[in-house]
């Protein structure tokens, strides 16, 4: 019993460290989130100003033009999104209308089905109206707060991601001056590897989305969706959660779909693209393009995918994956912690 006192005390010092790190993760998301996602775009960029430095240009101005380029990239895709979204606002009448006719139809079927009254659903839904009337100035409110929190954030992205760029020699000899001499070089292989995990994953990520904004540009082209460009658009982006954002980008245009009263051939066909697509997708995109550089095993996928999204949220799980093919590369590297590396990566085939 005495024996094991020093193995216990260990195990309850682990338990506590990560409980300690995962309430900083927590309760300092709205610091950490604008610095994780510098450096993972900082990592993204890292081959495009080393390519401008070769030029000739120095670090200063290579980063400046990498942020330039990047702010471009982002900017016309919202300035695409925008055109197309501005197309549906066209018809915002006409598809409100649709909708007030979808709900009756529905409050028909209730009282034919359920026997709940249409006077009592009327009831239920002034209810519902009158006591949203007094919220309606908090929550506009509250929207434009939340907007002005996006755009903070985002200068401060495009601040620290500049700052990484420039300073990344200066930041990867502090990391080097932490480390005993004769593991210097195997430190140095480690943040090559841990940079070259990051670049090749978001890289191959935006081709992969690129791709499929032509693949289901053409397919809802086919099918007859109206602002087919922007529904591709909307489904490709959102890609980068993984799982839910293609559910949730396909759920938006079906429902879109049925609002601008489409036939159930034309739902049907939305969903046999959806089909099509992800079959394409997981088969022969994410192999090719994407690649095995970040060689997690489903189950930790899945599991750091709801972790992060409790802690950060869906930025949280847009970063989950690089996150953790950057932590099992750290885990290879580092002998006492081989094992979690193994337990993290694909079940090998024996």
């Amino acid at each position: 019993m005495f024996n094991s006192a020093p193995s216990l005390v260990k195990s309850t010092s682990l338990i506590v460290f990560i409980f300690l790190i995962i309430s900083g993760l927590y309760f300092a998301s709205q610091f950490l989130i604008p610095i994780a996602i510098s450096i993972l775009l900082s990592m993204l960029l890292i081959p495009l100003s080393n390519y401008f430095e070769k030029k000739g240009l120095n670090r200063i101005w290579a980063s400046l033009i990498c942020i330039i380029l990047m702010i471009s990239l982002f900017g016309g895709i919202i300035y695409l999104v925008s055109l197309q979204a501005a197309g549906i606002s066209d018809n915002l009448r006409e598809i409100f209308l649709r909708i007030q006719q979808m709900i009756i139809e529905v409050q028909k079927f209730l009282a034919e089905t359920v026997g709940i009254s249409t006077q009592i659903q009327k009831i239920w839904i002034d209810k519902q109206t009158n006591n949203g009337t007094n919220d309606a100035i908090i929550l506009a409110g509250s929207f434009l707060s939340y907007l002005m929190g996006i755009m903070i954030k985002s200068i401060l992205v495009i601040v620290y991601t500049f700052l990484l760029l420039t300073s990344r020699s200066h930041l990867k000899q502090f990391i080097l001056m932490l480390v005993p001499k004769e593991e210097v070089k195997e430190t140095e292989r480690l943040i090559s590897d841990a940079s070259k995990v990051s670049q090749n994953y978001l890289s191959g990520l935006g081709i992969m989305v690129v791709i499929l904004w032509i693949m289901y540009g053409i397919g809802f082209s086919i099918i007859g969706v109206e602002s087919a460009i922007f529904f591709a658009v909307l489904c490709g982006i959102l890609e980068i959660v993984p799982f839910i954002g293609n559910l949730t980008g396909t759920g938006l245009t079906i429902l879109m779909v049925i609002s601008q009263g489409g036939s159930n051939s034309m739902v049907l066909g939305v969903f046999l693209t959806y089909m099509f697509i992800q079959f394409v997708q997981t088969y022969f995109l994410e192999p090719l393009v994407v690649g095995a550089e970040v060689n997690i095993n489903p189950l930790f996928t899945i599991l750091v995918l709801v972790f992060m999204e409790i802690i950060w949220g869906v930025p949280g799980m847009i970063m989950a994956i690089p996150m953790l093919g950057i932590v099992k590369i750290i885990c290879d590297h580092v002998k006492p912690l081989k094992p979690y590396a193994f337990l993290i990566g694909k079940h090998k085939k024996s």
